[in-house]
Order: structure tokens, then sequence, then C-alpha cells
């Protein structure tokens, strides 16, 4: 089983689409469930680090893997 409970691909979309759509994914999500999302805009790192302060949703973690980015975050 996956470490998260549901996936965005986010891949070849750029700001603010990624933030976009994972905030549509998040608003469908309960409290305490985890997002991972994939993308591919480098700007997409700063743009999760602020939306989750903004948002008070907490950011797990961010990796990057070959291109990727990779963030998982827990829905407050």
């Amino acid at each position: 089983m996956a470490d998260f409970d549901q996936e965005l691909d986010a891949s070849g979309l750029n700001c603010p689409l990624p933030i976009l759509r994972a905030k549509k994914t998040l608003n469908g999500m309960d409290a305490g469930k985890l997002l991972r999302i994939i993308a591919t805009d480098p700007g997409s790192v700063k743009d999760f680090e602020a939306f989750c302060k903004q948002t008070g949703n907490e950011l797990m973690s961010s990796s990057e893997e070959g291109g990727k980015y990779l963030f998982l975050i827990r829905k407050a």
C-alpha cells in the first residue's frame, strides 16, 4: 500500500496550475489525509512551501528525482 491517500500528477503544468490543482484536490480530502504531488516546474518548490504556510496544510516532504519534484502534503 502507498504511503499517501491520493496522488496528483501536475507534470508539464506551470505555475500556478500545480497549486490550483492541489488546492482543488485537497478540498475534496478529509483532514489528516496525505496528498502526493508530482510536478515538473522548478518554481513549484517555493510555491508549495508558500501554499502550505498560507493554508495551514503541512508540507511533510519535498524532493526532486530526475527532473520531477515530489511533494507530500498533509491536509489540515
